[in-house]
C-alpha cells in the first residue's frame, strides 16, 4: 500500500527530539527522509545516555526517533559538501532544521539559498524561541525543561506547597514536533493548490503557550490566579475528585464525577455535602482516606459501572506489555546491526487508505552517504567529495 507522502523527499538537518520526531513521522507516512549528520559522530543525540546507558553504542532516544531515514554524513563547512547539499535540495520538497536561528543561513544553507535552487521549497525551522523574537536575539537556551518553566506550564503542576513540577517526558518537544509536522503538511497542500513554497517556523515557547490555551483564557479573561491544590487535585483548574489515589495495592486515577455519586460509592455521606470546587482539598483528603480500603481492580469494578471516569495508574512497561499482547502495531521489532532486535514505538496515526510503514531501521552514521549523493553528483565529483576534497 502506498504511503500518504510517497514521492515526497525531505532533507533533514534536525537533532534531539523536536526535529527528528517530526521527520520520522513524515517518513512513517511514506516520505523519503535524508538525514544529514556530522561525519563519524553523527547527530548529537546518538550519544545521549538514557538512565546512564547506551544500547550497543547507540542511544535508545536516537533509535526511537530515526527510523525510515537514510543517513548522509558531511562536513557542512566544506564548500563541496555545501554544493552537494544544495544539489540534493533541488530534488527535495521539504527542508527541516532546528539549529539556533541563523546557523544554517551562515553556512549558505538557509531558506533563501534553497529557494534559489527550488523556488517552491517548503523550508521548516524549529527553535526554542522563534527566529526573530527578543528571546531569540538574546540567544536564550531553548530546552524542554526551561520552556516548561518559562511558559508557566510547570507552575500549574504539583501541590500548592511544592515546587513547580516538570512533566515526566519532554512534552513540549513532542508537542512542537507535532506542530512542525502539521506545518509541513499544510505547506505541502498550499504548494499543491497555490503553487507556492514558503518558510514554516515553529518554536517550543509558542507551542507551550498554545497547549495552555484554555488555562490562559481563564487567567486573562477571568483575571484569576493559578490556585494549585494543597491536597493533590490533578490540575489547578479542576475540582474534586480529579486526582491520583493510593489503593490497597497501587494507585488509581479518578477524573470527573459528581461528589454525590462518589460519596455513595465510597460510603462517605459527608462527602456529598461538600462543594466540589470550594472544598476540593477537603474532598480529596476524605477520598485519600477511603481508597486504601480496596485494591485498584476492586475499585474499578465499583466505579466504572457507575459511570465514574477512573483508570489504574500503571507503568509505561505495563502499557507496552498490553500492546504487545494485543499485537498492536504501536509496538514493533526491528533488527539493528549493533543492538540486535529492538522494540520501537510506532506511528500513532491510523490510515485506512495509505497505511504508515516501517521501511528502514534507524541508520548508522553516514550509512547512505554514497547511495544518496550518487543520485545528484557525477561519479568524479562524488569521489572527490568522499575523499575530503575542498
Amino acid at each position: 500500500m502506498p504511503g500518504a507522502l510517497d514521492g515526497i523527499r525531505v532533507l533533514d538537518f534536525t537533532q534531539m527530539m523536536l526535529g527528528p520526531y517530526a521527520t520520522q513521522m513524515l517518513g512513517d507516512m511514506g516520505a523519503d527522509v535524508i538525514k544529514v549528520e556530522r561525519p563519524e559522530t553523527g547527530e548529537w543525540e546518538r550519544d545521549l545516555e538514557m538512565m546512564g546507558e547506551l544500547l550497543a553504542g547507540e542511544s535508545a532516544a536516537f533509535l526511537a526517533m530515526n527510523r525510515n531515514k537514510r543517513s548522509v554524513a558531511l562536513d557542512l563547512k566544506n564548500p563541496l559538501a555545501k554544493d552537494a547539499i544544495l544539489k540534493l535540495g533541488a530534488t527535495c520538497d521539504v527542508i527541516v532544521e532546528n539549529f539556533r536561528p541563523g546557523v544554517l543561513a551562515r553556512l549558505g544553507l538557509g531558506y533563501e539559498h534553497f529557494r534559489a535552487v527550488r523556488p517552491d521549497i517548503v523550508y521548516c525551522s524549529g527553535s526554542g524561541w522563534g527566529q526573530d523574537t527578543p528571546a531569540a536575539k538574546e540567544n536564550r537556551p531553548g530546552q524542554d525543561l526551561l520552556i516548561q518553566a518559562a511558559s508557566g506550564l510547570a507552575a500549574h503542576t504539583g501541590p500548592a506547597d511544592g515546587p513547580p513540577m516538570f512533566a515526566g517526558t519532554s512534552i513540549v518537544d513532542a508537542s512542537t514536533a507535532l506542530t512542525l509536522t502539521t506545518g509541513v503538511l499544510a505547506a505541502l497542500l498550499a504548494r499543491e493548490r497555490q503553487g507556492i513554497g514558503q518558510w514554516v517556523q515553529v518554536d517550543l515557547f509558542s507551542t507551550a503557550i498554545s497547549v495552555q490555551c484554555q488555562e490562559i483564557s481563564a487567567i486573562v479573561n477571568q483575571r484569576v490566579e493559578v490556585p494549585r491544590s494543597a491536597a493533590g487535585i490533578a490540575s489547578p483548574w479542576l475540582s474534586a475528585p480529579c486526582g491520583m489515589y493510593r489503593t490497597a495495592d497501587g494507585w488509581l486515577a479518578v477524573a470527573m464525577a459528581p461528589l454525590e455519586r462518589i460519596a455513595e460509592l465510597v460510603e462517605d455521606p459527608e462527602l456529598a455535602a461538600l462543594d466540589a470546587w470550594v472544598d476540593r482539598d477537603d474532598a480529596k483528603r476524605r477520598l485519600d482516606a477511603r481508597f486504601p480500603a480496596r485494591t485498584t481492580a476492586e475499585w474499578l469494578e465499583i466505579l466504572l459501572p457507575a459511570g465514574v471516569w477512573a483508570a489504574a495508574a500503571r507503568s509505561a512497561a505495563a502499557a507496552v506489555a498490553e500492546l504487545r499482547a494485543e499485537g498492536s502495531p504501536l509496538v514493533f521489532t526491528v533488527e539493528h546491526p549493533r543492538a540486535g532486535a529492538i522494540e520501537l514505538v510506532g506511528c500513532p496515526i491510523t490510515f485506512t487508505g495509505t497505511e504508515w510503514s516501517v521501511r528502514r531501521r534507524p541508520p548508522l552514521v553516514g550509512e547512505h552517504t554514497e547511495e544518496v549523493l550518487a543520485e545528484v553528483l557525477e561519479p568524479a565529483a562524488l569521489t572527490r567529495l568522499l575523499k575530503g576534497g575542498r
